[in-house]
C-alpha cells in the first residue's frame, strides 16, 4: 500500500467517522441537529466520495486537493457555528433566537411560533470545553493536512 493510499484512507475515513458520530448523536442519542449541523455534514459526505474516487483513480492528483477543500469547508462552517454557539457573532436569523428587544407582544409571539425546533446558538453537548461544532472544526482542520499529505505523497 502506498503512502498516498494510506493518507486517503485516513482522510476519507476520518470524514466517515465524523459523519457516523453525528448520526450516532442524532439517532442513538436523540439529539436533533440544527441547520448548521446539517451544513457541516455535506462536505464530509463529499470527502468520503472523493476518497473512494481517489482510491479507484490513484493517478488523478486533483482528488486529494478536492478532499482538502471539502475538509476546509466543513472546518470553516464548524468554526462559524462554534462562534455562534459562544455568542461571539450572530448566526443566521432562521436558526438562532435573535434579539427580541423592541418587539411587540404579537411580534414576539410570531417569532416564538416560527422558531426552529433546534436552535444553532445552543450548545447541546460539549467535551473539554468544545461543542460538537468546535470538535468538527478542529478535527476537520487536521483532515485538511492529511489530504494535503495525500496530495504530496507518491
Amino acid at each position: 500500500m502506498t503512502k498516498r493510499t494510506t493518507y486517503v484512507i485516513l482522510a476519507a475515513g476520518g470524514s466517515a467517522a465524523l459523519l457516523l458520530g453525528a448520526w450516532g448523536f442524532q439517532y442513538l442519542g436523540g439529539m436533533a441537529p440544527c441547520k448548521m449541523c446539517i451544513w457541516q455534514r455535506y462536505p464530509h459526505g463529499a470527502a468520503v466520495v472523493i476518497g473512494i474516487l481517489a482510491l479507484a483513480l490513484p493517478n488523478l492528483r486533483l482528488l486529494p486537493l478536492l478532499g482538502a477543500f471539502a475538509a476546509m469547508i466543513t472546518s470553516g462552517i464548524g468554526l462559524y457555528h462554534a462562534g455562534v454557539e459562544r455568542k461571539l457573532w450572530e448566526g443566521p436569523s432562521s436558526c438562532t433566537s435573535g434579539d427580541i428587544g423592541g418587539l411587540s407582544t404579537q411580534d414576539l409571539m410570531d417569532q416564538i411560533m416560527s422558531a426552529p425546533l433546534v436552535r444553532c446558538d445552543d450548545i447541546p453537548w460539549e467535551m473539554f470545553g468544545l461543542s460538537m461544532a468546535g470538535w468538527n472544526a478542529a478535527l476537520s482542520a487536521v483532515l485538511v493536512f492529511v489530504w494535503i499529505a495525500a496530495l504530496r505523497a507518491r
